[in-house]
């Protein structure tokens, strides 16, 4: 018999997990938004193809915001899109994959390099909730002027500082100050800038 993690709780799944509490991603709201996400995508690298310029408005309706002169090269991978904010003259490369279950919020002036991950769900260590599906999230946070490196991974509830380099391949799993060098798994601080 399953159990019923929610009997005390009135809220749907989708009011769940935008309270960034545990939720199980079952509400047809949560299904209809992913799939606009997917949608939208699509179409975004379709017309980029064709006309960078007059894709921008299709990536313009996927993501909460959009900066002056920023720019994502698809294919972009995302959630929902929603929950993506990103400041001016931000640039990232192919195959950005943003989990935006939470908020993730970038700067001004990063450089996003290939095959980057950020990554706001999490899921219970205890075998039975996870088996239950039971999920939740946390936002990222990325300052300004950040160039996180191909390939890297930043987990949920990370904020990076402003200034800060993540190496190529690091996996960013906890805060990184502002004017560092981060390096490695996990990721760890190795120069001042």
């Amino acid at each position: 018999m399953a159990t019923d993690h929610f009997a005390q709780d009135p809220r749907s799944n989708l009011e769940r997990m935008e309270a960034g509490d545990l939720y199980i991603a079952d509400d047809p709201e949560i299904a209809r938004r992913h799939q606009r996400a997917v949608r939208l995508a699509a179409r975004y690298q379709a017309a980029y193809v064709e006309d960078v310029a007059a894709a921008r408005p299709i990536l313009e309706e996927l993501l909460g915001s959009l900066g002056e002169e920023a720019h994502l090269t698809p294919p972009l991978y995302v959630d929902y899109g929603s929950n993506i904010t990103i400041g001016p003259r931000t640039f990232a490369n192919f195959n950005l994959t943003a989990l935006d279950v939470a908020a993730i919020t970038i700067g001004a002036d990063c450089q996003i390099g290939p095959n980057v991950q950020l990554l706001t769900p999490t899921h219970p260590l205890e075998p039975q909730p996870r088996r239950d599906k039971l999920e939740a999230a946390r936002p990222i946070t990325i300052g300004d002027n950040v160039w996180l490196g191909g390939g890297a991974i930043v987990l949920p509830g990370v904020t990076i500082g402003d200034n800060a380099v993540i190496g190529a391949g690091a996996v960013v799993t906890k805060d990184v100050p502002a004017n560092v060098v981060a390096v490695g798994n996990p990721a760890r601080p190795v120069r001042n800038l």
